[in-house]
């Protein structure tokens, strides 16, 4: 099991690598769904399948999709090098910030002491996050979806465009 979990680990960093080092902005896209499908996969790894189904719905469908469908609407005629490269200082920079990222990030981790195990469990199970979405954090969760629905009709009024008169 734990061999599966360090395949899975690299799909999704082989996914994220792709991503930022491809020339390619549609390639990029693409390398953005492995690395989705990667994490969900780790998700089922850890014995999360709610996680996990939600990442492969959520994100490797419909976010991914969205993204995909965003760039080919800008309708660039060479989309070959789409992402130009840029200058080694800046490439350095950017992996410098990336590393003390990954350093605070793991002393954080190793620093912060772990709670008791007298604490009571969060809900894991589907069907209890759907009792506590339909009953106690009811009016948050409405609230989510008109803010969902006025962002899509705000893209789609973006993506439309405005009279010329």
């Amino acid at each position: 099991m734990q061999l599966l979990f360090y395949v899975f680990a690299l799909v999704t960093i082989v996914g994220a690598l792709g991503m930022v080092l491809s020339h390619n902005i549609v390639h990029s896209a693409f390398y953005l769904v492995l690395s989705f499908i990667g994490l969900a996969l780790i998700y089922f790894s850890l014995s999360a399948p709610f996680l996990g189904a939600v990442q492969l719905m959520v994100y490797s469908g419909a976010v991914a999709i969205l993204v995909i469908m965003a760039i080919m609407m800008v309708r660039r005629t060479d989309m070959t090098v789409s992402n130009p490269t840029q200058s080694l200082i800046k490439r350095f920079v950017g992996a410098g910030t990336a590393a003390l990222f990954f350093v605070l990030m793991g002393l954080s981790i190793v620093l912060t002491p772990l709670g008791g195990g007298d604490a009571a469990l969060p809900a894991t199970e589907a069907a209890d996050l759907a009792g506590l979405l339909l009953s106690r954090f009811a009016l948050p969760f409405e609230l989510i979806a008109l803010l969902l629905l006025a962002a899509m009709l705000g893209a789609l009024l973006l993506a439309r465009g405005g009279d010329e008169s």
